[in-house]
């Protein structure tokens, strides 16, 4: 485990929809790259360069400044065999860590149950979002999801301090058994308790918060901020999870992707810069991950399902650079027209669970695989 006076952090970002792993790291050097995508190819003058082969799309200006400092790695190819095109099935791969069969516990569920075995802390994992994601998913693991941290709370908007309390009352009662103590209706009680337990105290998150930090008012941003707010109170939270959607790009793709990458960046180099400002950067670790890639050929507009993505694994401990080989776009080395993955996901996984959170990683990921470089 990497050396940190403080309990790890875990912060995961999920790009929805199948970030274009090509033009996000670019192969700029590759005339190939310019052959497959004559209309969403990245301009080689424009790319914000790692070395003389491959090069940061032009609006990851923050994160190529931590890449500079040596605290963002790169984990090239990433996939898994017999890779799922389909959004919803290729999603539920990665949280569920099964590539072969349907499966509803989720990894990052497991994670917070080696960290917190008898559910002490209702806040040990916490979901920036609506609903909760099928990785954070566990029966018996309480975790807790905001959608606006500065609304969040439970009825709320009930100004009268008695009324609150008796709607409060029977919002409690609606998860308890009616009738006999069977183990689901147990289990609904409990997470009533923990949803009221949790709500009261993460609303006190954001009381004394101050940074000089201005994030910009997008949602990726607005998410990033949250978790700040949580973390710096020290809640005992040591997982965090939030989305940023609209990366299907099957049209009109360098318009609709690059915003979206800028946004990403800014919210992630103010993340960091907020946590560093308040001495609380050196125990966090963040991973950026996609379901897919995109296919190595444009569609003449944007670019198609594939598969054969990057990682990316962003913090002050992590052993930053390239790691993995990056996929070849030569056609006779694709698969079916998609970049040829090298590294299983579930080494990633695996090397964040036992080198940074100190954790078996068996038990999460369902068995062993190589471990990583970057940390």
């Amino acid at each position: 485990m990497t050396s940190t006076n403080k309990d790890p952090i875990l912060v995961v970002v999920q790009l929805t929809g199948g970030s274009d792993y090509l033009n996000t790291i670019v192969p700029y050097a590759d005339p190939l790259y310019y052959d497959n995508r004559p209309t969403v190819g990245i301009a080689a003058e424009t790319v914000l360069p790692i070395d003389d082969q491959f090069g940061f799309n032009p609006v990851l200006g923050a994160v190529k400044d931590l890449y500079d400092q040596g605290q963002v790695a790169v984990i090239n190819g990433v996939g898994y065999p017999n890779p799922n095109r389909s959004h919803f099935r290729a999603m539920d791969i990665w949280h569920t860590c099964e590539p072969e069969k349907i499966a509803t516990e989720g990894w990052l569920g497991r994670v917070i149950r080696d960290i917190d075995p008898h559910g002490e802390n209702v806040l040990t994992g916490v979901n920036f979002g609506r609903g909760l994601p099928r990785a954070m998913a566990l029966i018996g693991v309480p975790v807790a999801s905001v959608a606006v941290l500065e609304n969040y709370g439970v009825l709320t908007g009930i100004p009268d301090q008695e009324q609150r309390a008796r709607a409060l009352d029977l919002f409690a009662r609606m998860y308890s058994p009616a009738i006999g103590t069977g183990a689901a209706m147990d289990y609904l009680g409990q997470t009533g308790r923990n949803a009221l337990k949790g709500a009261d105290i993460l609303k006190t998150a954001a009381e004394g918060y101050t940074s000089t930090v201005e994030y910009a008012e997008t949602p990726i941003a607005r998410s990033l901020r949250g978790i700040a707010k949580v973390l710096l109170k020290d809640l005992g939270t040591r997982v965090f999870y939030t989305s940023q959607g609209g990366y299907d790009t099957h049209a009109n793709q360098v318009p609709v992707h690059s915003p979206l990458l800028s946004d990403l960046s800014a919210g992630i180099g103010d993340f960091f810069a907020d946590l560093k400002e308040h001495d609380a950067a050196d125990n966090v670790v963040m991973m950026v991950f996609t379901e897919f890639g995109r296919r190595v050929k444009d569609n003449g507009s944007g670019s198609d399902h594939g598969s054969g993505g990057g990682c990316y694994i962003i913090g002050q401990l992590v052993n930053g650079g390239m790691h993995g080989q990056y996929p070849s776009l030569k056609e006779e080395d694709q698969l079916d027209g998609d970049l040829h993955f090298q590294l299983d996901f579930r080494s990633v996984y695996s090397t964040i669970v036992d080198k940074w959170l100190g954790l078996d990683a068996k038990s999460v990921v369902g068995g062993t695989y190589e471990h990583l470089a970057f940390v």
